[in-house]
């Protein structure tokens, strides 16, 4: 197995920040303006694709502390071995003790050199912000399936711009930049939820807006929902590796 690390993940959120943070919306400060407030400072990981010093760990490689059953509130039953979390078969779907809206999300992720099967039934999980709204996880680098179900795709909605897949057996890194949904007070999408995908370091969507929450055969609107919500790893019934997965807030 290759330990491959992510190349790109810090620099991610420089899209997703831009015209969000007030200390960066343009038409509030004169140019130049010496009070405008300056970034605060974030210290990188050691090495990339590790934590920077404002992120959350979610699985470090120790525990499953920080996520629970999706089918009953209790601990996660997911198997931890040798630094790696793996979806224990038929024990349903984990998500975070925490909720996120806005988000910079680090997941790695690899499939057995024993996946076998066809199409969806070939090493399939999924990554799901808010619980609601799915990157793909699928084996695809010889695996053929419909091009919105494929690895990297915003499943059912939108394929990835290309296919960045490496071999069974080797570890592959997503870095999602997530902009939550906006509802007002009747429930109606102000505006939707966003999503910038690098995968390997090559970006496969650019900030994409869904349709609505990810549905297999569907596309169901949007339903309101509060602005924070947990991320969720789908068991779908293969043994998918996971590990080094941490979280950023983005600032509104």
């Amino acid at each position: 197995m290759e330990p491959n690390r992510a190349h790109c993940g810090i620099a991610l959120a420089l899209s997703a920040w831009a015209g969000i943070a007030s200390a960066q919306q343009s038409g509030s400060w004169a140019i130049h303006d010496e009070k405008r407030p300056v970034p605060a400072v974030v210290t990188p990981g050691a090495e990339a694709g590790q934590p920077p010093s404002d992120a959350i760990v979610l699985f470090d490689g120790k525990d499953l502390a920080q996520w629970r059953s999706q089918k009953t509130p209790t601990a996660a039953p997911w198997i931890v071995e040798n630094g790696e979390m793996r979806v224990a078969l038929g024990s349903g779907g984990i998500q975070t003790v925490g909720a996120f809206g806005d988000c910079q999300l680090h997941v790695e992720w690899m499939e057995p050199a024993t996946t076998t099967g066809e199409s969806q039934d070939r090493g399939n999980s999924g990554v799901f912000l808010m619980g609601l709204y799915e990157v793909q996880v699928l084996e695809s680098h010889t695996g053929k399936t419909y091009a919105d179900g494929a690895a990297g795709g915003l499943y059912g909605q939108y394929p990835p711009l290309v296919n960045a897949a490496r071999p069974m057996g080797q570890w592959q890194v997503y870095d999602i930049v997530f902009r939550a949904p906006r509802f007002d007070a009747t429930g109606a999408v102000t505006s939707p939820a966003r999503m910038t995908v690098l995968w390997n370091g090559v970006v496969v969507q650019n900030a994409q807006e869904l349709t609505g929450p990810t549905a297999w055969k569907a596309r169901p609107p949007y339903k309101a929902h509060a602005p924070r919500l947990p991320i969720g790893l789908q068991d779908h019934g293969h043994p998918v590796h996971f590990r080094n997965i941490w979280v950023r807030d983005l600032a509104e």
